[in-house]
């Protein structure tokens, strides 16, 4: 069995630990990711509640 070379565990070992924080570093952008989120959840959500409103109506009053 060839033994693993020592170099390039040490380079990968690196790599992991070099992490940055990506959201830290880029604030307004996850704003804006956040921002959206809320307001698409809020049309999604709309939308449904028109569309049962809509459903239950046509059923008529039972």
């Amino acid at each position: 069995m060839p033994a693993l070379s020592l170099i390039a565990r040490d380079e990968g070992v690196y790599q992991l630990a070099k992490r940055n924080n990506w959201p830290r570093q880029n604030v307004g952008v996850m704003l804006v990711f956040c921002i959206v989120f809320v307001i698409a959840a809020g049309l999604i959500g709309l939308f449904v509640h028109r569309w049962m409103l809509r459903r239950k109506a046509a059923r008529g009053p039972n």
